[in-house]
């Protein structure tokens, strides 16, 4: 049974622009090191970054409702893969004691993307 569930939509072309403005810096703020080096190693970095940045709207959206939860950060929640590419959640700093208090075991991940659009859906059961 679903406990939560949050759901995401990032406009590619944003992620350009910002990536064209501040690069490195945002994505330091935005991304860990690995979910960093996962995007810049793909041939459109702006559409793998755009769906890790729907994927932790949508967890942080899953996880919301108490105040403590609120200050969790960007890379407190991380886009992760497993051996065939499907994607997952790793949870750092508040996000797991969130996932806790909430009832939760995991967080189940789906993401897709075109050329403009990246979406992301997050259930906590």
């Amino acid at each position: 049974m679903p406990l939560a569930v949050g759901v995401d939509l990032v406009a590619v072309a944003r992620i350009e622009r910002m990536l064209a403005h501040v690069g490195d810096r945002a994505l330091a703020r935005l991304l860990t090191a690995d979910e960093r080096a996962y995007c810049l190693g793909m041939a459109f970095p702006a559409r793998h970054v755009a769906a890790r940045v729907a994927a932790k709207e949508a967890v942080y959206k899953a996880l919301q409702g108490t105040e403590d939860a609120r200050g969790i950060s960007w890379r407190d929640i991380e886009v992760v893969r497993d051996p065939t590419g499907r994607p997952s959640v790793r949870l750092h700093g508040r996000a797991g004691p969130r996932l806790d208090e909430l009832g939760g075991s995991q967080v189940l991940l789906s993401l897709t993307h075109t050329d403009d659009l990246a979406a992301a859906i997050a259930v906590v059961v």
